[in-house]
């Protein structure tokens, strides 16, 4: 098969797989398989590059391949964000829990407190 229509297949297939962003326990072997399928595309890509292929937008698989890049970009943003918005809230948690455990951890104030330097 060629390197163009292999890349294409799994650049399609990427694609679809990050149709939906799972959310928990799910997350990590989402993340390990959009990594496999991420070296596997660049891997088809770096032996494009080196065979000297340019990018002809009148060309239809090349067309297709631009659309898919972009598509695949914007999805792996929205994943990206999400992952980003998970870890703040657990770092929101962790300061909310320290905070509940010790509340006067925060506060510095010296009030009501004198020196007595008479003897």
């Amino acid at each position: 098969m060629d390197t163009k229509q292999q890349l294409l297949q799994v650049s399609a297939k990427l694609f679809q797989f990050l149709e939906s962003v799972p959310s928990g326990e799910n997350r990590d072997e989402f993340i390990r398989e959009i990594d496999c399928q991420l070296e596997e595309r660049g891997r088809l890509i770096a032996l494009l590059k080196e065979s000297g292929i340019q990018i002809d937008p009148q060309n239809k698989m090349h067309s297709i391949l631009l659309q898919l890049d972009n598509g695949i970009r914007a999805r792996l943003n929205i994943v990206m964000e999400s992952v980003k918005q998970d870890m703040k809230n657990l770092q929101n948690a962790k300061k909310n829990e320290k905070q509940y455990i010790n509340p006067y951890s925060s506060v510095r104030v010296m009030d009501g407190m004198y020196y007595d330097k008479k003897k």
